[in-house]
C-alpha cells in the first residue's frame, strides 16, 4: 500500500464560519482505504517528504503567512522530483493571481485587472475599486478603495497588488474539474451565506470559459476549482 502525506492546516479558521477541517477529516477517512495516510501541517513537511509516495497539498490556508517556507517546499518538490497532487507547475492561484492580469490582457471575459496605476484607464471607470494582494486568499488584504485614494494604497513599482473595479455581482460560481474533466458546479444563492452551496447547472456560454482555460496554458489539469461571477449586468459575457 502506497504512503500519502496529506498536507493541511486543520486549525485554519476560514471566513464565513466554514470549518475547513471537516472536509479533510472526511477525505482522509476515505483515503485510508487505499493509502497509508499521515496528516501534516504545511510548515512541517520537510522531514517527512522523501518518505512518502505522494504528497497531497490540501486546505493549507493562505501561504502568505509562511511564504518563505512554502517557496522552500516548492523548491524541494522540484529538486527532489517528488510526486504532488496538484502538481506545482500550473499558473493558477498556487502561483499567485498574476494570471488575472494575463487573462485581462489576452481579452478573456474576466473582471478587468491590473497592478499598475498607469493602466487604470484600461479599467472601467467606477466610483469604487477593489485592491488585494497577488498572493492573498480568503479575502486577506481585500479593501474597497475610492479612485482618489488608490495612490495612497498601491505601489505600482512593487507589482504586488491587484486593482479591479468593484462590481456588485449576484453570486459566484465554482466549477470543479479533476484531470480536466468537469465534475460539477456550486454556487451560493445568498451571497451573505457564502458556504450554503447548491448545485449550479451552467449554460454553455459560462461553462466554456473555465474549459478553455484548462485546455490552454493556465492550468495543467488535476483538481481545479474555477470561480466565475454572474454579473447583474452581463457585460463580460
Amino acid at each position: 500500500m502506497e504512503k500519502m502525506l496529506f498536507v493541511t492546516d486543520l486549525y485554519y479558521e476560514a471566513k464565513g464560519s466554514r470549518v475547513y477541517c471537516e472536509e479533510d477529516i472526511y477525505l482522509t477517512s476515505q483515503l485510508r482505504k487505499d493509502f497509508q495516510v499521515v496528516i501534516c501541517h504545511p510548515e512541517d513537511t520537510e522531514m517527512f517528504e522523501k518518505n512518502f509516495d505522494l504528497i497531497v497539498f490540501r486546505n493549507a490556508g493562505p501561504v502568505i503567512y509562511y511564504k518563505d517556507k512554502y517557496q522552500a517546499f516548492r523548491n524541494r518538490i522540484r529538486s527532489n522530483h517528488l510526486r504532488t497532487y496538484n502538481s506545482l507547475n500550473g499558473k493558477g492561484d498556487m502561483n499567485g493571481k498574476e494570471y488575472l492580469i494575463e487573462l485581462t490582457e489576452a481579452g478573456y471575459p474576466v473582471i478587468p485587472t491590473t497592478d499598475n496605476l498607469d493602466d487604470l484607464d484600461n479599467l472601467p471607470t467606477v466610483e469604487t475599486y477593489i485592491i488585494k494582494p497577488k498572493d492573498g486568499a480568503d479575502s486577506i488584504g481585500f479593501e474597497y478603495v475610492s479612485r482618489n485614494k488608490l495612490n495612497d494604497k498601491v505601489d505600482s513599482n512593487k507589482k504586488n497588488t491587484l486593482i479591479q473595479p468593484f462590481i456588485n455581482f449576484e453570486y459566484e460560481v465554482s466549477f470543479y474539474f479533476i484531470d480536466k474533466e468537469f465534475q460539477y458546479a456550486l454556487y451560493a444563492p445568498n451571497k451573505n451565506k457564502r458556504w450554503e452551496l447548491k448545485e449550479y447547472v451552467p449554460p454553455h456560454r459560462i461553462y466554456l470559459l473555465p474549459k478553455v482555460l484548462l485546455n490552454g496554458t493556465i492550468l495543467t489539469g488535476e483538481l481545479n476549482e474555477w470561480m466565475l461571477v454572474e454579473l447583474i449586468m452581463e457585460t463580460f459575457y
